[in-house]
């Protein structure tokens, strides 16, 4: 959807929870603490912009951010790189694209339970919020 100088953001393939993006850095460090503090700082921008843009279109309750690895090491030869899950929650049920979207764990960790959207839907909700973000 966006590249910045140090990282890329995309859809998540899974939308269980509406607008759940991906944000990866792209020079793909192992862990957090080789990321540079100007890569910090250009993702704080990212955080600020991606929270911005799901609240004005979707109003979210709250922003989960997570960095997990793990899905790396399931396979053989694993080469975790550091990315950001951005996961909208929502108290109250949401609706886009004719579906309707409910956070039945609200207030607890997010399930790894995937949802892949009708393509029309899934293309018409990047292009929404890539909208947002360009603003």
């Amino acid at each position: 959807m966006w590249e910045s100088k140090y990282w890329l953001i995309f859809l998540a393939p899974s939308q269980r929870y509406l607008g759940t993006c991906v944000v990866a850095q792209k020079k793909g460090c192992k862990d957090l603490s080789e990321v540079e503090t100007k890569e910090w700082v250009e993702f704080g921008l990212i955080v600020k912009k991606l929270e911005e843009s799901l609240q004005t279109i979707f109003n979210p309750t709250l922003f989960n951010w997570s960095c997990f690895k793990n899905a790396t090491f399931r396979g053989p030869n694993p080469k975790p790189e550091v990315h950001w899950h951005f996961i909208p929650r929502y108290k109250e049920e949401v609706s886009f694209g004719g579906l309707k979207f409910k956070d039945p764990d609200f207030g607890y960790i997010p399930q790894p339970i995937s949802r892949e959207l009708p393509p029309d839907v899934q293309k018409n909700l990047k292009k929404k919020i890539e909208t947002q973000l360009f603003k």
